[in-house]
């Protein structure tokens, strides 16, 4: 999954970042509300934690302009600012949650999951396909109970599909999903992965449908 950080405050920016990537994120971060605003309505993201006292641009104006260009993708404020005008403010431009700093980075990290598990139309925190299953909450994977060894790209790339199981996503898709704006589209490396991966289920759950990408099987649970 791919997250979009907009925070003007270098430290905590690379706090934010340091800590998603940990959790099996994948993402791109912005110091400015231009910036910010630029990439969230160009790059494909699964959702955004974007701060409301930008440089350039504030994170309100950001948001609208987002939600009128039809983006959809998620958003958690992150602000100092704790009036509920301020935070109205926010909810009316188009926000999915909240929250005042100062705040722990692993709240974050669950409020983000909860938020990209709904979005994809899940309602329980663990998802399932057969014997694999994914713990969103504990950022784990396992099959048949065992617990499954992956790299963090490996992660991603299992993750964003059984969140879309019975979908064909599209190898686009994927790569936009997965890997942050300077991976390059060019190289095998998603289908070394996907190769990967597929040995280490040891079960036949990820189909290559000819022509139009990968589709995991439709039994995961809701």
């Amino acid at each position: 999954m791919r997250i979009l950080v907009v925070e003007d405050e270098p430290v905590l920016a690379l706090r934010l970042q340091q800590t998603l990537e940990g959790a099996g994120f994948a993402v791109d971060v912005a110091y400015d509300g231009e910036e910010g605003w630029h990439l969230g309505d160009t790059e494909a993201y699964d959702a955004a934690v974007l701060d409301l006292g930008l440089p350039k641009i504030d994170g309100v104006t950001i948001l609208r302009r987002w939600r009128e260009a039809g983006r959809t993708f998620p958003v958690l404020i992150l602000t100092a600012r704790s009036r509920w005008s301020e935070k109205m403010a926010g909810f009316q431009a188009g926000a999915d949650d909240y929250m005042t700093k100062p705040f722990e980075m692993d709240e974050v990290v669950y409020r983000l999951h909860a938020l990209i598990r709904r979005t994809a139309g899940h309602a329980q925190p663990e998802l399932a396909c057969g014997g694999l299953r994914l713990d969103t909450l504990a950022g784990r994977f396992t099959i048949d109970g065992v617990p499954l060894q992956l790299t963090a790209q490996e992660f991603r790339i299992l993750s964003y599909l059984i969140h879309h199981a019975g979908k064909v996503v599209s190898r686009t898709e994927l790569v936009e999903h997965v890997y942050d704006r300077h991976f390059d589209n060019d190289s095998n490396v998603l289908e070394v992965m996907i190769g990967r991966i597929r040995r280490k289920l040891g079960a036949d759950l990820i189909h290559t449908v000819r022509g139009q990408g990968y589709r995991m099987a439709e039994d995961a649970a809701a």
